[in-house]
């Protein structure tokens, strides 16, 4: 899947996807991995990493709202792809169809970058 590709895929899914977008815009690294995942296998380690990131404090973009649609998703079998902002600590992560040609789902989680020089 080439950058082109997958910013045109990012619509308005979730709140997540225009700053999504804009990473790919601006340069940011991604990836859409080759093997499927039942959406049910991957709502559990979403929910699961909301939970997290609520008890940390850590900023989220969508991923509620994610884990939902994964919930609802059920047997469906998903891509997972990633973003990862070149300007800011913000990593996006995509659920796509099967067929890579339909974004489903996006959220962000603010990373902490380490700053060195």
């Amino acid at each position: 899947m080439t950058r082109d590709d997958l910013t045109a895929l990012l619509a308005e899914q979730t709140p997540a996807c225009g700053p999504a977008r804009e990473a790919l815009l601006t340069g940011g690294a991604f990836v859409v991995w080759d093997g499927l995942v039942p959406a049910y296998r991957v709502a559990g380690t979403y929910r699961a990493r909301l939970g997290i990131t609520r008890r940390r404090g850590q900023p989220t973009l969508a991923l509620a709202e994610t884990v939902e649609i994964l919930g609802s998703a059920g047997d469906e079998l998903l891509r997972i792809g990633r973003i990862d902002a070149a300007d800011r600590p913000w990593t996006f992560m995509l659920f796509l169809d099967a067929t890579a040609t339909t974004v489903l789902a996006c959220a962000g989680v603010a990373t902490a970058r380490n700053e060195t020089a």
